[in-house]
């Protein structure tokens, strides 16, 4: 029947997909049942980073200062940055001038971006 309409080649696809899903299943199953049972007081408080947690809000609010999140989006520009530079430099022969013109100009992109974070301020560290 599944060769009539060519899905024979599938079929260890989805046997692996059922394998991964039982094992995850299984594993969350089982885990409390086997898992350690030594509950305790610092077990059970947050966690922040190895911080002593405190009931009172950081100064300031508890905000994060917006510097924390422009770096954060900075690291992810310039991280999918790489993540397409990348396969460009292994294929960079077989694309030919049509590549070289994408990836000047996706360099382009990214480079206004990052002299306009410059030129706001974006990267002093103060």
């Amino acid at each position: 029947m599944l060769n009539q309409y060519g899905l024979d080649a599938y079929v260890p696809l989805v046997l692996m997909f059922a394998l991964a899903l039982g094992f995850a299943v299984f594993s969350v199953a089982i885990a409390p049942l086997v898992g350690p049972r030594r509950y305790n007081r610092a077990k059970l408080d947050a966690y922040e980073c190895g911080i002593e947690p405190s009931p009172q809000p950081v100064v300031g609010g508890g905000r994060m200062p917006v510097a924390y999140y422009l770096t954060a989006m900075l690291f992810i520009l310039f991280d999918i940055e790489m993540v397409f530079l990348y396969p460009f430099a292994v294929s960079a022969d077989s694309l030919g001038l049509f590549g070289v013109v994408e990836i000047v100009l996706f360099i382009a992109t990214v480079g206004f971006a990052y002299v306009y974070v410059w030129r706001r301020g974006g990267l002093d560290w103060n």
